[in-house]
């Protein structure tokens, strides 16, 4: 009779979870994964190919929590402003995991990127449904947004600022309204380098 596999690829996974979420995916290793649970390094190799498989089965989960839960809470009634809001709660309340998210500057997998890309396009066409913007232009304004919503709740997290739930509704509308006015905020022709996970993740090529 076969011996029962104590240690199963859900567990590891729930384990490594935990850990991202708590302390952020650079402190992630095999080793620490081990230590954590209580047993060797041998059931995650024998689970898993390595360790970049187990960090993108989590980054998955940090995903789809994130779509479904995270940044689906209502703050202000407007559904960009609520994902706005609702991801710089995320970034205070977890701060490590929202650092380890950027990689050098830029958003550390193209699973994130596509999350936020996503949702910031279904809350835009939400909130303002009865606009007739082309894809680009949306798709403009959405990063614009971004990297407005990003700049401040790095400020946050970082205890340079504090900031009012109001002081960060004005401060989004007006970018907002401003990104769909002037097309200054433009970025077709030359994509910003935080949104670009890494050379075969541009956030500008999965989006064409």
């Amino acid at each position: 009779m076969a011996r029962k596999k104590e240690i199963s690829r859900s567990k590891i996974l729930d384990i490594a979870y935990k850990m991202a979420v708590n302390n952020g995916l650079d402190r992630m290793h095999a080793r620490s994964i081990a230590k954590t649970g209580h047993f060797s390094t041998q059931p995650l190799y024998l689970e898993f190919k390595n360790m970049d498989e187990i960090r993108s089965e989590v980054l998955k989960r940090i995903s789809h929590e994130l779509r479904t839960e995270t940044l689906q809470k209502k703050y202000v009634g407007d559904a960009l402003i609520d994902l706005d809001l609702a991801y710089i709660n995320f970034a205070q309340d977890h701060s490590k995991l929202f650092r380890a998210m950027f990689v050098g500057g830029k958003f550390g997998s193209q699973i994130i990127v596509d999350t936020l890309m996503d949702l910031g396009t279904a809350k835009f066409k939400e909130q303002y449904g009865d606009t007739n913007y082309s894809d680009q232009k949306v798709h403009d304004i959405v990063i614009a947004n971004w990297i407005s919503t990003t700049g401040m709740a790095a400020l946050v997290v970082n205890e340079v600022a504090k900031f009012s739930q109001d002081q960060i509704v004005n401060v989004l509308q007006a970018q907002i309204h401003d990104a769909m006015l002037n097309d200054r905020l433009d970025l077709s022709s030359e994509e910003n380098p935080m949104f670009a996970a890494d050379d075969e993740a541009s956030l500008k090529d999965s989006l064409a």
